[in-house]
């Protein structure tokens, strides 16, 4: 097992870089992707090698639950660096999963709360407060429904309405809280990954601009409808699902609409900066899945052949 099982607690930096080129030269629907399946795997790597190390851990501990040979000396030997190491990784993955535990709750409880909120509204795809707060937000479910409050509706005018209904259904036809969700655990997995949470909080919602501005036609009445509902809804609470009204920032979102469209490509070319940096993440999450297989299948020989038929 040796160090290999050390590695995915780190490989996680290999992924900063294309964090920050990705939310600038990739589509958005592309960087959101990426970003996400990176930060899912190297959340998965990283949690795994807690494990075997809590295993490693609890072997040593006087009236562990596990068989004795587990904690016979030779065992121990045969796994470096595990004196240390194991029992403290107890420690981190306990934690791991209470922030892991706290995250889903909280992201079902404001699901809760914006449900009953709206259990008195009849059942359309748009459910309309009546509250002078000006907020808007995208509600998962079955179905899905866009809520804005009367505030909100106050303050745009009918193309500015448009471009925002517009914005909030990209937002559900292409499930962006399920990359979102995905990213915030992946961060209390691994604190190495929280570049990649803020980088896709931000994709996500230029992913739903451009979606927007292709329905509506216009991606300047995009841009002037998102900045309208920044100023309107200044001061107001925010309403959390997984990080879904955290808009990034409204600047940047405006310039990139205001700039050509972005090309919408799969994969960036490794002659160009963004692409030599999706590699690098690309090859840290694989290196990453190696070594938590390798130090799985070793340690599983290892207990294996100390464990008595």
């Amino acid at each position: 097992m040796g160090v290999f099982v050390f590695l995915p607690l780190v490989l996680p930096l290999t992924a900063w870089p294309v964090a920050r080129l990705a939310e600038q030269r990739l589509h958005p629907r592309a960087a959101t992707w990426l970003l996400t399946a990176v930060a899912g795997v190297l959340a998965v790597c990283s949690t795994l090698c807690l494990g075997l190390l809590v295993v490693v851990g609890t072997a040593q501990l006087p009236g562990n639950p596990l068989p004795d040979g587990w904690s016979d000396p030779e065992v121990r030997a045969a796994v470096p660096y595990d004196e240390f190491a194991g029992k403290a990784a107890i420690i981190a993955l306990i934690a791991v999963l209470v922030a892991g535990v706290r995250t889903v709750w909280r992201h079902r409880r404001v699901r809760r709360r914006a449900g009953r909120a709206l259990a008195g509204l009849p059942p359309r795809t748009v459910a309309v407060l009546p509250d002078e707060t000006p907020y808007a937000y995208a509600l998962p479910g079955r179905p899905g429904r866009v809520v804005v409050t009367t505030g909100m509706l106050a303050g745009l005018d009918a193309g500015e309405r448009r471009a925002l209904f517009a914005h909030e259904r990209a937002h559900l036809t292409a499930r962006h809280h399920r990359f979102l969700l995905v990213v915030q655990l992946a961060a209390r997995a691994n604190p190495f990954l929280r570049p990649l949470r803020t980088a896709v909080i931000y994709t996500a919602e230029r992913w739903a601009d451009e979606d927007a501005a292709v329905k509506v036609g216009s991606r300047r009445s995009v841009a002037r409808a998102i900045g309208r509902a920044a100023l309107v809804s200044r001061g107001a609470p925010v309403v959390t699902l997984a990080g879904f009204a955290a808009a990034g920032p409204v600047p940047r979102r405006v310039a990139a609409l205001l700039g050509p469209a972005p090309v919408p490509r799969v994969w960036p070319p490794i002659s160009t900066t963004v692409g030599l940096a999706a590699w690098g993440a690309a090859v840290g999450a694989t290196v990453s899945a190696l070594s938590s297989a390798n130090s799985a299948v070793s340690l599983y020989f290892i207990l294996k052949a100390a464990t008595p038929l």
